[in-house]
């Protein structure tokens, strides 16, 4: 069968942190399972997890988030902000600006378009 079930596959993790120019505060660690990437390498989805930390971001693709632990702090470049927590699903345009804080150590579901 072709389903990927996220409870049963078994990814490397890709752990990395932001580059030093986009980190405001913080140690942001993360680590990334990455479940699935579509042939055409448009569409990927899978878990991942973030330490305490604040740095810069731009998207390029569209990403759908759902918040299974902790809690982040998106803020864009008016200064608008939400935080969302566990059980938080949102999407974040391609096009956002702006920053990414987590507050209490983080972990999502993401899924990721990047449209060429």
């Amino acid at each position: 069968m072709n389903i990927v079930d996220f409870n049963q596959i078994q990814s490397i993790a890709e752990s990395f942190r932001p580059a030093p120019e986009k980190i405001l505060s913080g140690a942001p660690d993360q680590t990334i399972h990455n479940h699935y990437s579509s042939p055409c390498g448009q569409f990927s989805a899978g878990i991942w997890e973030g330490a305490v930390g604040q740095w810069k971001v731009n998207y390029t693709e569209h990403e759908y988030c759902e918040i299974l632990e902790g809690a982040s702090r998106l803020r864009d470049e008016a200064g608008e902000s939400k935080t969302v927590r566990k059980g938080d699903r949102f999407v974040i345009p391609a096009g956002f600006t702006g920053t990414w804080e987590v507050l209490e150590p983080c972990r999502k579901v993401y899924v990721v378009f990047e449209q060429a």
